[in-house]
């Protein structure tokens, strides 16, 4: 049985995944700006009402995990959260999971009263950005300093 558990990101298993998670990243990645710069989750980000983060678990085991974190309003008035570390292991891929998963936020983010969604992605990330622009999400411009992202997205909650 699938079930999605909130849990703290310095704690089992989002410890396991989310290194899983840069590990991978950093074996991928691709950009004109240097090496994958690894950055640790602030566990107070992850914290409700900050936000929150969830592992996706089959049967009790850990397939994947990702967060989202309550980030500075819009210059609209939009509350935004962004949604993070998206990942699920190799052998789970082509399921569907990443898209229930992404749904999961998105509904977390909304009953912490998130009228936008935003995230940023690496263009090699090619199934990541497909997930998102089928999901709703449109390319807007940068609304951060990732140096690991070269894609930006948003999505209203009213086109959610």
């Amino acid at each position: 049985m699938l079930q999605f558990v909130q849990v703290p990101v310095d704690v089992e298993p989002a410890v396991t995944l989310l290194s899983e998670y840069f590990t991978s990243r950093e074996l991928g990645f691709v950009s004109d700006h240097g090496a994958y710069k690894i950055t640790h989750p602030d566990p107070a980000a992850f914290t409700p009402p900050a936000g929150v983060f969830v592992v996706l678990e089959e049967d009790g085991a850990p397939l994947g995990c990702g967060g989202i974190r309550r980030i500075q309003d819009a210059p609209d008035g939009a509350v935004q959260f962004e949604i993070k570390h998206l990942f699920l292991r190799p052998e789970t891929r082509g399921r569907g999971l990443g898209r229930s998963l992404l749904a999961e936020l998105e509904r977390l983010a909304v009953g912490f009263g998130a009228t936008r969604f935003v995230l940023d992605t690496n263009a090699s990330l090619t199934a990541a950005g497909g997930l998102y622009r089928s999901s709703g999400y449109l390319d807007v411009p940068a609304y951060n300093d990732n140096p690991n992202a070269t894609n930006w997205y948003a999505k209203d909650v009213a086109s959610a």
